[in-house]
């Protein structure tokens, strides 16, 4: 009995792949994502960048002429330099604590089974379809003088405290924002985690405690490195929480150049500081990459 076998494929004239027959399609198929991101992200960044180095004039806003005063005005006063120090520690406390609370959480929700899995997965995205804004003012309502805080210091006999307008606040207020966007990409590098790793820890006599720290947190650092950079850069950029819950007299870097824009209108000086932010931010993270790409390297060759 004669099996029939399937006609191959036609071999393309020349035997050419198709990559070497359409040498500029990746090109073409790339080119319209790049146009858009140069449209909507670098042409903006472009024209703050040159923004920053005109000169302020009281009657237009800005003039034509080239300066570097609004860099220097930056450097030397210890008015922004206290702001962006505040701004980056507020940042890091809020992305350590988002490590302490986030990996945890995300190891949590990796060792469970489904329909769990799924019903919490959807309640630490769920403030996601949230506004920041509204979730800033339940915390200026939930921390407020009248709050129920407040009113259950006052039942326990402490006595009425002044919770907003502080660092603090903007911190709390900081980590329940961002914690999604550390949770997840662990969660994400758990997935990829073979269980059996752990087992295998566990059977050589190792405790829970040391398997977790000597064996499944080395293999999830990349994880805990893309989350700790994304809450650290929303965080050091954000705006609505600082400016709802830090008051007037708590600034960071984002209020100070919304006030530049629209209540000084000293465009020029907004967009030098916001180009300083932008050029800390990238140092900051850059130099944090390196450091635990290094260490993850040499842990895991």
């Amino acid at each position: 009995m004669s099996t029939t076998l399937p006609d191959a494929a036609p071999a393309s004239p020349g035997g050419e792949t198709p990559e070497r027959r359409f040498p500029s399609a990746p090109l073409f198929l790339s080119g319209p994502a790049a146009l858009l991101f140069a449209a909507l992200v670098l042409t903006p960044l472009f024209l703050t960048a040159l923004l920053s180095f005109n000169q302020f004039d009281y009657a237009t806003g800005r003039t034509g002429g080239f300066t570097l005063e609004h860099y220097l005005a930056v450097v030397t006063d210890e008015y922004y330099l206290e702001i962006f120090l505040r701004t980056f520690r507020i940042s890091a406390l809020a992305t350590a604590i988002c490590v302490v609370i986030g990996v945890p959480e995300a190891y949590i929700l990796s060792r469970m089974s489904n329909p769990w899995r799924s019903i919490f997965l959807l309640v630490i995205l769920a403030p996601l379809l949230v506004s920041v804004v509204v979730r800033a003012f339940g915390w200026s309502m939930l921390l407020g003088p009248e709050g129920p805080v407040n009113g259950a210091l006052i039942a326990l006999g402490i006595g009425r405290m002044k919770l907003l307008y502080s660092e603090g606040t903007v911190v709390v207020a900081l980590v329940h924002v961002m914690l999604p966007f550390m949770v997840i990409p662990v969660w994400t590098s758990l997935q990829k985690l073979d269980p059996a790793v752990e087992q295998a820890a566990l059977s050589f006599g190792a405790s829970r405690a040391t398997a977790i720290v000597r064996v499944v947190a080395p293999q999830i650092l990349p994880g805990i490195l893309s989350g700790s950079l994304i809450v650290f850069g929303l965080s050091a950029s954000a705006f609505a929480i600082p400016g709802l819950l830090g008051g007037r007299r708590l600034k960071m870097v984002a209020t100070v150049v919304y006030d530049q824009y629209l209540s000084d209108l000293n465009w020029p000086m907004g967009a030098a500081v916001a180009v300083i932010l932008l050029a800390a931010n990238l140092i900051i993270m850059l130099t944090y990459h390196r450091m635990v790409e290094g260490h993850y390297r040499r842990r895991l060759g």
